[in-house]
């Protein structure tokens, strides 16, 4: 870790699919030990692409990204990255591919060097954490909508990450597992970036909330988290509440 806590990086960042329109906008961003930041947004304003920007998964077009304090240009960069930081995609789908649940939730430890035993430990460990006892050996891809988000987000914490990039991480949950979630995630002394658009949710999980808006990325200082269930300024950006 760097000695003033800087861990993610971004300067002058650019990204456009197929040369059109910008979706980053020489955006620069950063993320320190122990901050817990919320990010919200139009669709299609960039924040997944963000996301996908600082695991390497997309290359900006312009500017520079650092993570750990080392630039990140090459796969090997972002591969020794990837190990401290857990990305939850937005699509169940697409992060969950092995026949089983202990299947899936093991692989990342398997891929960190853990043996067979004590990958299959820490998976069922997991998943004892978000309640799904029992769950090792069904079918992943018989799971319902909000199993699979819970599983998925198995898979991330199952890697003991430094960081958790988390998109949408409240979709297709019913009020009580969300709340399981939100007490999960609050008790982890992590860094973390959550793209949401349930606006309570961020404010008990964050400790601050950015905007993100023609591809750039500034507080919104009307997003100050507070104890009130409800926001009563909030302009431009959509959002929403639980009832």
């Amino acid at each position: 870790m760097q000695s003033n806590g800087l861990i993610i990086n971004l300067k002058d960042t650019s990204f456009s699919y197929s040369g059109n329109k910008l979706i980053l906008d020489h955006l620069s961003f950063q993320l320190h030990s122990s901050d817990r930041i919320g990010l919200v947004g139009p669709n299609g304003s960039g924040k997944t692409t963000l996301f996908h920007i600082i695991m390497g998964l997309l290359r900006p077009s312009s500017g520079r990204v650092e993570l750990f304090g080392k630039p990140a240009h090459e796969e090997k960069d972002f591969r020794e990255a990837r190990k401290k930081i857990g990305l939850l995609f937005q699509d169940a789908d697409d992060q969950l591919f092995s026949p089983t649940v202990l299947e899936d939730v093991a692989f990342g430890p398997l891929n960190l060097g853990k043996s067979p035993d004590e990958a299959r430990d820490i998976a069922l460990k997991t998943l004892a954490r978000l309640d799904l006892f029992g769950f090792e050996n069904r079918i992943t891809y018989k799971l319902s909508g909000g199993e699979k988000r819970l599983v998925s987000l198995a898979t991330v914490l199952a890697m003991d990450p430094e960081i958790l990039l988390l998109d949408e991480p409240t979709n297709g949950l019913d009020d009580e597992t969300e709340e399981k979630i939100t007490e999960i995630l609050k008790g982890l002394n992590l860094s973390c970036i959550f793209i949401s658009h349930n606006l309570d949710f961020l404010f008990k999980t964050t400790d601050k909330i950015y905007a993100m808006v023609n591809g750039k990325i500034s507080l919104d200082e009307e997003l100050v988290p507070h104890p009130h269930i409800h926001v009563h300024k909030f302009g431009r950006l959509p959002h929403e509440h639980k009832s």
